[in-house]
């Protein structure tokens, strides 16, 4: 949100008011240069005993003397496995002395101030040039060239203060509908957190008697006149369980974040949490923009549907089925908390199915390279054999012996990611092979 100029907003002139409203459209910068990775500050929280096997998830997308920022521990690392201190990790930082803070703010909760103080730490540091201030957890997976595309489209010498809600609705109503939930990402305007740093102590001491650290981070910045700006990419993953379903439906906007992998089945088979995340991020190397982002198109010949969930996944269904019924995730994953009854979710959903009409044929992302033609292919190999029979309906077009699907995908950003990209599908009759090729779609096309 922008900053409230009270000489913009309202005049009076005896009894008659005058109001100038905000505009609800990105407020695009006005600046000499574009956003880039160099005007991102990156601050991330995290315990020196959970660095052992969590940095890897940082490693895998950051990019040494390339993205600024500092990883704040509550205690200097030990252990041979972090001494000496990885090159392909952040910098790290000690916090500031956290009993004395607590002393001086009467805060209930060490943890929570500790959070909520590393925001200003982090921001004292000072960087040229820095236009956005990015906190996260030790075990936050960024995508950080969409994290510069979104962010480009704003005006960052407002006010602007930007995350996500939770995927569990009861999260949401327990803490705030208007929090971003930090361990995904809590973005500040570089004013916004100059701002929020000038006032943390004071805040610290009015709002002492709040116990959770992201509900404490919201406050104080309402407290400046500024509400959150929720964006669609930034994922909490408040999930537990086999994440595929969620991952493989995502919706259209940027990927810009996913949290709480240890919280989650490692998302590829027979692969750990850290080889699952740096074989996703493999994929973002080649094309961030198309990360997730579903693809459905049709082989009517056969009455197949594919789904492509670019980068992690690809499903085959033996029946032509709606594109709004497969753009709902399929329900493979179980909530935060035990909710007795629905909804549990921030989403739609539907249920897993042993109709052999909806039950996809599973692929996942095996590799990537880039072709002689300039384009990118992805390949995604069956993950597991279906073994419910073949869908009848559809004519007893039977898709189990397809063991690998090649996408093909221009080498190119993509811009409108508001909008469906097309594909056709090639398929030879016994052929162990399909492919997928994206295309643009033709002017009044449908794609139903």
């Amino acid at each position: 949100m922008s900053t409230c100029d009270k000489s913009k907003l309202i005049s009076i002139s005896k009894t008659i008011l005058k109001w100038t409203p905000f505009s609800s459209q990105p407020n695009v910068a006005q600046s000499k240069s574009s956003t880039n990775i160099n005007h991102l500050l990156f601050g991330l929280l995290g315990s020196q005993k959970a660095w052992h096997h969590r940095k890897s998830y940082i490693e895998s997308w950051w990019r040494p003397n390339i993205t600024k920022g500092y990883l704040l521990l509550d205690v200097p690392p030990q252990g041979d496995d972090l001494i000496p201190w990885s090159i392909n990790s952040p910098p790290y930082k000690i916090s500031d002395d956290v009993p004395k803070l607590v002393n001086e703010t009467k805060h209930v909760d060490a943890t929570v101030l500790r959070l909520v103080h590393g925001i200003m730490e982090v921001f004292r540091e000072g960087h040229e040039g820095v236009r956005w201030l990015v906190m996260g957890d030790d075990d936050s997976i960024f995508f950080v060239d969409n994290m510069v595309g979104i962010l480009a489209q704003y005006d960052h010498t407002k006010y602007y203060y930007f995350g996500g809600h939770s995927e569990f609705i009861l999260s949401n109503y327990w803490f705030s509908f208007n929090q971003a939930f930090g361990g995904a990402g809590i973005i500040l305007s570089y004013p916004l957190a100059k701002a929020l740093a000038r006032d943390m102590m004071s805040c610290l001491k009015r709002y002492a008697y709040l116990n959770a650290a992201d509900r404490t981070t919201m406050t104080c910045i309402a407290d400046i006149g500024v509400n959150l700006s929720p964006l669609q990419g930034i994922h909490q993953i408040d999930l537990r369980g086999d994440l595929s379903g969620f991952l493989s439906s995502h919706p259209k906007s940027l990927l810009m974040s996913l949290h709480h992998f240890d919280m989650v089945d490692p998302i590829f088979p027979s692969m750990d949490r850290a080889q699952s995340i740096f074989h996703l991020q493999n994929a973002a190397q080649y094309d961030q923009s198309r990360m997730l982002q579903q693809t459905i198109c049709h082989h009517r010949s056969k009455s197949w549907t594919f789904s492509v969930s670019w980068g992690y996944s690809a499903h085959i269904y033996e029946k032509i089925m709606p594109r709004s019924w497969i753009q709902r995730p399929i329900e493979t994953f179980k909530p935060w908390q035990k909710s007795p009854n629905p909804p549990r979710y921030m989403f739609d959903v539907r249920s897993p199915s042993r109709d052999p009409c909806e039950a996809p044929h599973v692929f996942f992302f095996k590799s990537v390279e880039r072709t002689p033609r300039n384009e990118i292919l992805t390949t995604y190999t069956r993950a597991w054999p279906r073994g419910i029979g073949v869908c009848l309906f559809a004519g007893n077009h039977s898709a189990e012996y397809v063991s690998e699907i090649h996408v093909y995908s221009p080498a190119v950003k993509r811009i409108q990611i508001d909008r469906c990209e097309c594909c056709d599908i090639v398929h030879k009759d016994g052929s162990n092979k399909a492919e997928v090729k994206y295309r643009e779609c033709k002017e009044d096309e449908i794609i139903a």
